[in-house]
């Protein structure tokens, strides 16, 4: 592991310190971030430090009080400038902020795109199971399917990710349907 990435991986503690996912468990915010930077690495074959870093903070900007030029100055413009990519404009209402991460999937970078596979993978993979102790089978569903386009608009960058996507989504619907009673 690399000092940027330890950096990364401290910055992100404080930074998310207190902050949990919707789970029944409350799972530490900060497992996320090291799981998308996980599934990076190992599922998706990536050892290019900036893209590494970016995972690591890519939630941050959107769900902390770090600014992109926070980032640059602790990491470099090329980190700050992934995370930007998968930044979501929270002024916006969460359907609209959904659907642009639809529309602007395919004109994302390649290493945007493969941070944004890998986070959908986790994601999906906690909807199935872990998921946000409100969230009715339904919502669940639902999930799947905006994950799923979201991930249309990056495939073809890593053909690991996107077949490590689609194991992930073939056994999340899979599980949900044997929920469901289906």
């Amino acid at each position: 592991m690399t000092h940027a990435l330890l950096r990364a991986l401290g910055f992100a503690a404080r930074k998310h310190a207190g902050q949990t996912r919707k789970n029944a468990g409350k799972t530490p915010y900060l497992n996320h971030v090291i799981d998308v930077t996980a599934v990076l690495a190992i599922d998706g074959g990536v050892s290019d430090e900036a893209l590494l870093v970016a995972a690591v903070l890519h939630d941050t900007v959107e769900d902390t009080e770090t600014t992109l030029e926070e980032l640059a100055g602790e990491f470099g413009a090329e980190v700050a400038r992934l995370v930007g990519e998968m930044t979501d404009d929270k002024s916006l209402l969460k359907p609209e902020r959904k659907r642009l991460q639809v529309r602007m999937a395919p004109s994302a970078s390649a290493g945007a795109k493969q941070i944004k596979i890998a986070d959908k993978i986790c994601n999906v993979r906690d909807v199935a199971d872990n998921p946000a102790a409100h969230w009715p089978i339904e919502r669940r569903f639902d999930y799947l399917d905006w994950a799923a386009a979201v991930v249309a608009g990056c495939r073809g960058v890593n053909q690991r990710l996107d077949d490590a996507f689609d194991a992930a989504l073939a056994r999340a619907r899979a599980r949900l349907e044997r929920e469901a009673g289906g």
